[in-house]
């Protein structure tokens, strides 16, 4: 059983954050029901949902998925029109997200049984967690670091685009990259470079005199780390 949650949850991360576009996520806010975008999300979480079940009887499983994300989307969308500055939204989202996963692959084991067989030449759970885990660091981590500044109202400083010097999204991919690293230092035991590359970042983003910059700087550097490493040392202990 846990193979195939592993497996649901990497296509949870897949159809809710990395195929889905920051457009399709503001047509949904803005349209709701009605939204196209909506409707190629949720046929994207039933194909992913299927698709990495590795099985053909999985398919109605894979539709009661989708079918339950369609109805936590349209309840966010609704809250986020009627509640404008809501921060428990994306956590109350995703909490139940994560039920709509267990469930279905639950009741699939409980009517399935020993009939459930997953391909052998799909990798062991501790690949599967560790797949996982590198996913979880791309985008979804970028979200999750942008929605606890909102739960804390945090703001990005304010700079006038002639004063701007930095790279379009340049961040996120510094981000993604440092969470990389610390993933492969704790993977090969390698703890003392995690402190090699916060003194290599601190001389490199913390000349900045403005203040603000510099703590919405390292804010976020200390969550990215925080995430990187939690996730680092979960796949090392699971």
């Amino acid at each position: 059983m846990e193979k195939l949650l592993i497996l649901q949850f990497t296509a949870h991360i897949l159809s809710d954050f990395i195929l889905q576009s920051d457009a399709g996520c503001r047509d949904k806010e803005i349209h709701g029901i009605r939204s196209v975008s909506l409707y190629k999300h949720i046929l994207i979480v039933f194909v992913t949902a299927w698709a990495l079940s590795f099985q053909l009887t999985f398919w109605w499983c894979a539709l009661l998925i989708a079918v339950l994300h369609y109805g936590i989307d349209l309840l966010k969308s609704y809250l986020q029109r009627r509640y404008a500055n809501g921060k428990y939204f994306f956590l109350l989202d995703q909490a139940l997200h994560v039920v709509a996963t267990i469930v279905p692959v639950y009741l699939f084991f409980e009517m399935n049984g020993d009939a459930v067989s997953i391909p052998h030449w799909v990798p062991a759970s501790n690949i599967l967690l560790i797949i996982f885990a590198v996913l979880f660091n791309t985008k979804p981590a970028n979200i999750l670091i942008k929605e606890v500044f909102v739960f804390f109202s945090i703001q990005i400083p304010f700079k006038t685009d002639s004063d701007n010097t930095d790279l379009p999204n340049a961040g996120k991919l510094i981000g993604i990259t440092e969470r990389f690293l610390i993933l492969l230092f704790i993977y090969i035991g390698q703890y003392e470079l995690i402190g090699f590359l916060v003194a290599a970042k601190s001389i490199l983003r913390f000349k900045d005199t403005d203040t603000l910059k510099t703590e919405y700087v390292l804010t976020g550097t200390l969550l990215s780390y925080s995430i990187a490493i939690i996730s680092g040392i979960l796949i090392t202990f699971l």
